[in-house]
């Protein structure tokens, strides 16, 4: 198998080396710390401690984002009227855990609430008429939309002929008309001075029912589901920097200290006996809980997250659990069946953009696939299924590519979509599909740099590997939580020696023991197997880039590398 190189890019480290100098010595740290700490922006003791102690006060005023007063507002008015509340939400594991915020803290005092959560088949994403005359049918005078609506006006417009108020909670981008919302709470807004733009959509929500609990003096405080939150940030790739990145430190904590009983069922099934972090959100919670909208009905996932006693939260769990090993095999599936139409396929091969459909495909899980392709073809992606007669499917981008931008440029073939500069959704027409196609191609031929489409990993600094110790290890998880623009540091090693033989573990993971003057350091390339021929050969020496972590195996810790890739460097002359 063809092993694709990758550019190895190094980060900049600050040129006045007397800031290092003086970090050091206030910090009392070693120099490579202290680099890692400047390449942050960091220059001054005080904003060292700020940055690693996050804490409540770093939060910045919910009544800064426009809309928010107006939003609180109607909200207590409906309260005081007892006005039935509809909370209605995405399918997706940031709508599920944004209805579940809203809906538990606000049913802490006050009963006239429903929740409402689309189908992800009959209804497609976003605001849909079936869930405003749901609102309708129960009475609902106020409509709370979280993690979609920005782009929702037609079904606003029908709220409001229904004397519905909406109030939209969202975080996508915008269109160049607003909808005609009571209030619309997005950061994203042009006219906006929230001085955070990348909060996810349980963000915005959790950031409403924060103003509102202020304004009001609840004495219960949403900060009690804050670990719904973290859950969002984490599962939804966004930015891992200011309030997101404060938001999950304290949902984190929550998650690992007192979880609510939903996350305590679900800790309880998987046996999960360590400390949560970020990775867990994102390759353990998150696919959990976004299993049954791909499959099934995303409002399973939110009966779950608004359980309150064990027994009922540890039933759902269950089902949950075996919905996600089904969806694994679908995903496996598809992702095959969609790589041997490339690879049969020369002209697809050569392309710069992968988009594809199958009238076979499940819409439930291709997003999924469109990411597993990039991995493989390392490219702009669109993976679509047929649904109602039309094709609904998900968009993928690479690193630097402002995926949004080319998918709008092909509006006059689109039907409807949304999203961010790295993911999107989109429906078309089926006789559309091969004009849209092309004229994707085109679009992102013509304006994407062609370094973008070789695969890049992001390295601090070259790091000598006796530095690798668990003191700087423990030190470096500082830096977290980690996530996209605060990823966990990597390092390069040049001319490193292995010791032998390495394995292969697990599915295609390489495990291999590196030596240095003083020691030898276990290893771990997860999905690197591919490496193994080249690194079986004792008269090649290799360069290495990877992360440092703490391996802890019977009670016992230990340092280990997770290699992230492999150059083969020389040949040694001698042994």
């Amino acid at each position: 198998m063809e092993i694709t190189k990758k550019r190895w890019l190094a980060k900049e480290i600050p040129a006045e080396q007397t800031i290092i100098q003086k970090l050091q010595n206030e910090l009392r740290v070693s120099k490579y710390f202290a680099t890692l700490i400047a390449q942050k922006g960091i220059t001054s003791f005080d904003e060292a401690k700020q940055f690693f102690n996050p804490s409540i006060n770093d939060l910045h005023d919910p009544f800064l984002m426009k809309g928010m007063d107006k939003a609180v507002n109607r909200l207590a008015d409906s309260i005081e009227n007892n006005e039935n509340i509809l909370v209605y939400g995405d399918y997706d594991v940031d709508g599920t855990t944004s209805v579940a915020l809203v809906y538990n803290y606000l049913s802490e005092f006050y009963n006239n609430l429903l929740f409402y959560i689309p189908d992800r088949f009959s209804e497609g994403y976003g605001l849909s008429k079936q869930g405003i005359d749901y609102a309708e049918k129960n009475n609902c005078k106020l409509l709370i939309v979280l993690d979609c609506g920005i782009k929702g006006n037609k079904a606003i417009d029908y709220a409001n002929s229904k004397n519905i108020d909406v109030i939209v909670c969202d975080h996508h981008t915008p269109g160049d008309t607003l909808p005609k919302a009571f209030s619309i709470l997005n950061p994203k807004q042009k006219d906006c001075n929230y001085p955070f733009k990348e909060l996810s959509g349980c963000g915005v929500g959790f950031k409403f029912m924060q103003a509102f609990s202020q304004r009001e003096k609840k004495e219960v405080s949403p900060f009690k589901y804050i670990d719904l939150v973290a859950v969002s940030i984490a599962s939804d790739i966004v930015y891992m920097t200011d309030e997101n990145r404060t938001l999950t430190y304290l949902g984190l904590k929550k998650l690992n200290e007192n979880p609510i009983v939903p996350f305590k069922a679900m800790i309880n099934i998987l046996e999960l006996k360590k400390e949560l972090n970020v990775g867990d959100l994102v390759f353990i919670f998150g696919p959990r809980l976004n299993a049954s909208g791909r499959l099934a009905h995303a409002k399973n996932t939110v009966d779950f997250l608004v359980c309150k006693n064990i027994p009922d939260a540890t039933k759902i769990a269950q089902t949950i659990d075996k919905t996600n090993i089904n969806r694994k095999e679908i995903d496996q599936s598809i992702t095959q069946e969609a790589l041997e139409v490339i690879n049969e396929n020369e002209e697809f091969q050569k392309r710069k953009t992968t988009v594809l459909y199958s009238d076979s495909w499940h819409k439930g899980v291709i997003g999924i696939v469109a990411s597993r392709l990039i991995e493989k073809y390392y490219r702009p992606t669109i993976l679509l299924a047929e649904s109602n007669g039309m094709l609904t499917g998900s968009a993928r981008s690479v690193a630097g590519f402002d995926l949004y931008s080319a998918i709008e440029s092909c509006s006059e073939y689109i039907e409807q979509f949304g999203g961010h500069k790295f993911a999107a959704g989109l429906s078309i027409k089926k006789e559309n599909f091969d004009k849209f196609s092309e004229k994707f191609e085109k679009v992102v031929s013509e304006t994407i740099d062609p370094k973008v489409l070789i695969p890049s990993i992001s390295y601090n600094f070259e790091l000598p590997l006796e530095y690798a110790t668990l003191q700087f290890i423990r030190s470096v998880e500082r830096f977290g939580p980690f996530g996209p623009k605060n990823l966990r540091p990597k390092f390069i090693s040049k001319d490193v020696v292995l010791a032998y033989p390495p394995q292969i573990v697990g599915e295609n993971h390489l495990k291999i023991k590196i030596k240095t003057s003083k020691y030898t350091v276990d290893a771990i390339g997860f999905n690197l197997g591919h490496f193994l021929e080249d690194v079986k050969d004792k008269n090649n020496i290799v360069d290495i880039c990877f992360t440092v972590e703490e391996n802890q195996w019977n009670d016992k810790s230990s340092v280990q590398l997770n290699i992230k890739d492999i150059k083969i460097n020389k040949r040694m002359n001698t042994l």
